[in-house]
Parts: structure tokens; C-alpha cells; sequence
């Protein structure tokens, strides 16, 4: 995960979107040469945020990062707009190349800390096919930071997203970020959709990277590779190296 800092028009911009981009860059290099095989790009610094319709120069902000970060490495790079902008990602992702958004409500709706979130799954899947067919979407079940409305399980959010949102892989998280999902919320999300790619969207370490390499597909992390396990700041090379490396020894990289 590439944490951007604050972008223009956020409360704690700094005043500088070529020292974002600089800094965006300089994490996708290093994460790259450690050995991670893909990226995603989100705009993490950006607190508040939108609901679902960010601003034109958050989207245009991004682009930029994420279009910078293509030309410095090789590797897929994905693009995950917070709080909920997939309509903007897709924008982003047909005119960087990138290889996947995630979308943290596709289907449905979740009781958020931006209020009542409503995916927008039909618009999203007609923007793909017609301006990023290749992009993948990558769909967070009961995402965190978020409550689902009454009576909504876990089985029928992971059939819905996967099955009637066109989701290419579920993403199932812990509570916040920073924080691992349960094995039993894994094992019940793949009793229910068996046919999905599953990915582990938060709270994994170098300590509980094996375990859930048997649970999952697919591992996304971001905390616990910057200093403290502090999210949202600067990389620390001892926790990247060690991750990597726990990674590798189960077969990950």
C-alpha cells in the first residue's frame, strides 16, 4: 500500500503536491525493490473524507501520483480513491493503465464514520467495461470502519459483491486499519462464495503473515511496514525487509 500524504484541498495539505508525488514515488521504488509485486495507491492523508464524490482536484491529484508511479516502476499499480469514489477511480484507472481499484462499498450500504455509504455497482461495472476493461475490481466485504444495516450477514454481502456487484476478489479486513480479520470471517466468506479470490485488506504484520497466507489469496498491508506501525507514516526499512521476508518464506513473493 502507497499511503499518500495530504493532497491539495485537504485540511492537512502541506502545500507542496510535487513533494507528494516525491514522496509517493520514493515509497513505490523502495517497496518495489524490496520485493512486493503489485501496488495499490490511495489518498490516506486526505482525513475527512467524501463519502463517495471527492473533489476534482483530489482526482486530479491522484492521477497525477499514480501516473508518476507507472513511469518509475514495472509492477501493477492499483488505485483505491477514499472514501468510497470507485466512479473516480476507474476515471483514474483508464488514464494511468492501472490494474485495479478497490472499492470499499460495491453493493449494498454500510453505516460509516462519512454516514450512510451506498455502493454504486452499476455505474462503476458500465465505466469499467467502457473506459478500463482490463482494470480489476477489488471489493471490500462489510468493510472497515463501518457498521452494515440491520439483518445484512457476512455470507450475503460476499454473495452479493461477488456475484450481482461484478467484483474480481473480495477483500475482507479487521474493524479499523491496522487491524487483522478473524479466521472465522474468512472461512465463512469462503464457504459462501468459494469460486472468489479473497484478500486480507488490513492488519497484517510479519507475525501473522503465515496464518494468513493460509486463509487468503492475496495480502495487502500498509501500517506495518512504516515506523511504529504507525499508518501514514514514512516507510521504515527494518519492518519492509522483515516483512518481506516472512512473506517469502510462505510463498508470497
Amino acid at each position: 500500500m502507497v499511503h499518500l500524504d495530504p493532497l491539495p484541498g485537504s485540511p492537512r495539505f502541506a502545500g507542496s503536491i510535487d513533494q507528494v508525488v516525491e514522496d509517493a514515488v520514493i515509497r513505490a521504488a523502495t517497496l518495489v525493490a524490496a520485493g512486493f509485486p503489485a501496488l495499490i495507491v490511495e489518498n490516506f492523508g486526505d482525513t475527512p473524507f467524501f463519502a463517495d464524490d471527492v473533489p476534482a482536484v483530489t482526482t486530479a491529484a491522484v492521477t497525477r501520483c499514480v501516473a508518476a508511479i507507472t513511469t518509475q516502476v514495472a509492477t501493477p499499480v492499483g488505485v483505491n480513491v477514499l472514501r468510497n469514489d470507485a466512479v473516480a477511480a476507474i476515471g483514474i484507472a483508464a488514464v494511468t493503465g492501472a490494474a485495479m481499484i478497490r472499492v470499499n462499498i460495491l453493493t449494498g450500504s454500510m453505516e460509516t464514520d462519512q454516514g450512510p455509504i451506498v455502493g454504486r455497482a452499476a455505474r462503476v461495472a458500465r465505466d469499467r467495461q467502457v473506459l478500463a476493461s482490463n482494470c480489476e475490481i477489488w471489493a471490500d466485504v462489510m468493510v472497515k470502519h463501518a457498521s452494515p444495516p440491520p439483518g445484512l450477514t457476512l455470507e450475503q454481502a460476499a454473495d452479493d459483491t461477488w456475484h450481482r456487484g461484478g467484483a474480481d476478489a473480495l477483500i475482507v479486513s479487521g474493524s479499523g486499519t491496522g487491524r487483522a480479520p478473524d479466521t472465522e470471517a474468512f472461512n465463512r466468506v469462503r464457504a459462501a462464495v468459494p469460486d472468489a479470490p479473497l484478500v486480507v485488506g488490513s492488519g497484517a504484520t510479519t507475525d501473522n503473515v503465515a496464518s494468513l497466507s493460509e486463509l487468503a489469496d492475496h495480502i495487502i498491508v500498509g501500517t506495518a511496514l512504516e515506523v511504529d506501525g504507525h499508518p501514514g507514516a514514512p516507510l521504515d526499512p527494518a519492518r519492509v525487509e522483515a516483512f518481506v521476508k516472512a512473506a517469502a518464506a510462505v510463498g508470497l513473493l
